[in-house]
C-alpha cells in the first residue's frame, strides 16, 4: 500500500486533488482511482468499491449505520477520511463470513426478529460482533454500552438484546434459555 499521491499538477483549490490509493478491506487490496483526498471512508466504500453494507444516514459519527473495524477498533467510517485510511487493516460488513453465508449475530439477528427496516442492522451486526470478539459472556451494562452508537427507531432495542443472548449461549455450548 502506498501512500496517496496526488495527480494534479497546481491545483486551484483542495477539491481540485485527486488521488489514487490502495485499502487493504476485509483481506483483500481494493485501489481507488482519481479519488478526491477529502472523501470520507463510508463514502469510498459504498460510491467507489461498491460495498453498500456501511450505510449513510447522519454523516456525524452519530447513529452509528456506517460502522467498520478499522485495525481492530469499530468506527464510524463516515469520519474516517478514506487516504487516512491507507496502510489499516479494514472489516467491512460483507467480509464477516469468509464463505458469504451469514455469522451466528447475523443468524440471531433473524432468529430474534431484530431486524426491521434493516437500515441501523449492519452497524448494530458490527458492533455486536466486536464486543463479543473481545467479550464473550458480556454483562447487561457492556451490552448496552456496546450498542450504545447505533440508533434504532424500529426495534426499541429489546429484540436486540434477545439476539445478543442468542449467540452468547450458542457460542457458549449452554442450552437455550440457561444464559
Amino acid at each position: 500500500m502506498t501512500a496517496p499521491q496526488a495527480h494534479s499538477n497546481e491545483p486551484t483549490n483542495d477539491h481540485d486533488v485527486t488521488v489514487g490509493y490502495s485499502l487493504s478491506i476485509n483481506g483483500g487490496t481494493h485501489p481507488v482511482q482519481d479519488a478526491w483526498i477529502g472523501e470520507s471512508l463510508l463514502y469510498v466504500l459504498r460510491e467507489r468499491l461498491g460495498l453498500p453494507g456501511a450505510k449513510n444516514a447522519c454523516e456525524q459519527g452519530e447513529c452509528g449505520s456506517c460502522s467498520v473495524v478499522l485495525d481492530g477498533t469499530l468506527v464510524c467510517s463516515c469520519l474516517v477520511l478514506a487516504a487516512d485510511a491507507v496502510g489499516s487493516e479494514i472489516a467491512t460488513i460483507e467480509g464477516l463470513s469468509a464463505d458469504g453465508g451469514l455469522t451466528d449475530v447475523q443468524q440471531a439477528f433473524l432468529d430474534a426478529g431484530a431486524v426491521q427496516c434493516g437500515f441501523c442492522t449492519t452497524g448494530l451486526v458490527m458492533s455486536v460482533h466486536d464486543m463479543l470478539d473481545t467479550t464473550p459472556a458480556p454483562t447487561d451494562l457492556e451490552r448496552r454500552e456496546a450498542i450504545s452508537g447505533n440508533l434504532c427507531r424500529c426495534t426499541g432495542y429489546g429484540r436486540i438484546f434477545e439476539a445478543i443472548d442468542l449467540v452468547v449461549t450458542r457460542r457458549s455450548g449452554s442450552p437455550a434459555g440457561a444464559s
